[in-house]
């Protein structure tokens, strides 16, 4: 043994390398393999840019969709109305026991905000807004009670919530008549429902053809190498060396769909902000619509990616199981 080398133990040094070789081998192997299915989809930009295209404009839907959704719930969200409670005081209840009844109200933690109206300011109101004031001035007393308007939070603001609430709200001793429009309350609710079911059946639709769509086009890719296959298992290749190009192959589909459609939202909402602008005018309400936060960005990304992966999966599992040589 060379006298460089003596006391050292023998092994140590070639077990390291190894490991690291190893590790450094099994990355570059992975990075080759990506490169190299990304130069096959460049090497066909007719094919891939059609097969990409399809992808985003399959995820740019249930995407776009989605978004609408959210700013529908937006919209709602200010409502408020469609779920107060208006509480009608009994004529003898005093002021003293009126303001009892907004403190206790106030406790309550289904309630948002309570908002007392006396009944003269009712009755002012009612006189402005009617046109009938000659005729109101006429009238010996005020015929209208005190109200008291009770707003709950958004947790309780589902009709069933709501209507339990106005149940236990009636039972106050200073309540004569309490009253909620929850039919209509039921029928917006009705209508988000629907909405909500709508994207997820079509979401759920189109994310089956994206994959049907990637696992055919890895199928094709598959019986056009099927002799590059049969070499690479003559020469002892594993089953898991020759899957990662196609996997890869349905990664880089899965991205660059989602990316098309990012980008094809992103116009969508910009093409549909000035007729939102308009129809928001007519209300006198001004409204932003929200478009892909960057956690909705990165879940459509990551579910077009994996999408993707499941297409070519399938794809791969089942095809090159069947090319064996003889």
């Amino acid at each position: 043994m060379s006298l460089l080398f003596k006391g050292r133990p023998q092994g140590a040094s070639d077990a390291r390398i190894g490991t690291v070789q190893t590790i450094m081998a099994f990355f570059i192997s992975h990075l080759r393999q990506a490169l190299g299915s990304l130069g096959e989809l460049w090497r066909q930009p007719a094919a891939s840019i059609m097969t990409v295209g399809v992808l985003g404009l399959s995820i740019t839907l249930p995407s776009t969709l989605y978004i609408m959704v959210k700013n529908t719930e937006k919209i709602s969200a200010g409502w408020e109305q469609a779920s107060e409670i208006s509480l009608f005081l009994k004529e003898s209840t005093s002021e003293a026991s009126a303001q009892q009844l907004l403190t206790r109200l106030n406790t309550w933690p289904e309630i948002d905000t309570v908002t007392f109206i006396p009944a003269d300011d009712a009755l002012k109101e009612f006189q402005h807004l009617s046109g009938l004031g000659d005729a109101i001035a006429y009238l010996e007393s005020n015929p209208l009670p005190d109200v008291v308007l009770v707003a709950p939070v958004e947790k309780h603001a589902t009709p069933q919530a709501a209507q339990m609430l106005l149940d236990k709200l009636k039972q106050q001793r200073e309540v004569d008549i309490g009253k909620l429009d929850i039919e209509w309350l039921e029928r917006l609710y009705a209508v988000l429902d629907i909405i909500r079911d709508l994207v997820t059946l079509i979401g759920g639709l189109l994310f089956i053809a994206v994959v049907l769509i990637i696992g055919n086009t890895i199928r094709l890719n598959i019986l056009n190498k099927r002799d590059e296959i049969l070499v690479m298992k003559l020469v002892g290749a594993t089953d898991a060396f020759i899957h990662r190009p196609f996997l890869y192959t349905g990664f880089w589909y899965g991205l660059l769909g989602g990316l098309i459609a990012w980008v094809a939202v992103i116009l969508i909402l910009w093409w549909m902000d000035s007729s939102i602008q308009a129809f928001a005018a007519l209300y006198q309400k001004d409204f932003a619509i929200t478009g892909l936060t960057g956690s909705a960005l990165f879940t459509m990304l990551g579910l077009s990616v994996l999408l993707g992966l499941v297409g070519s999966l399938i794809s791969v599992q089942r095809h090159v199981r069947e090319i064996e040589p003889k």
